[in-house]
């Protein structure tokens, strides 16, 4: 991708991005956010939590091998187990209940 020329500011420098062309250049390329927080008490460790945060686009994530939303059964239909749905068809059918559709309601 080719570096954007930003129009200059009466003060000499260049103007400040645009929300819309950070947030492109952000999913285009991606950012990991990554920290950690300790909670201590007299040099007891109470609790740690460390956070991983990846933002980009679907695409991007998925050039960088990341696709587990097409794997997760609550995400994609099909694609997980489907011993959720074949019980809920039992529930129904003792129920007296007429299935739903797929694709609506």
């Amino acid at each position: 991708m080719s570096e954007r020329a930003y129009p200059a500011r009466a003060g000499g420098g260049p103007a400040p991005a645009q929300l819309a062309d950070v947030l492109e250049r952000v999913l285009d390329k991606g950012i990991v956010i990554a920290g950690d927080i300790e909670i201590r008490l007299l040099d007891i460790e109470l609790l740690t939590v460390r956070l991983r945060l990846l933002v980009a686009s679907a695409d991007k994530a998925k050039e960088m091998g990341i696709d587990w939303w097409e794997g997760d059964p609550f995400l994609s239909r099909g694609n997980g187990d489907k011993a959720l749905e074949e019980r809920l068809r039992r529930l129904e059918a003792k129920a007296g209940l007429e299935p739903a559709k797929d694709g609506g309601e």
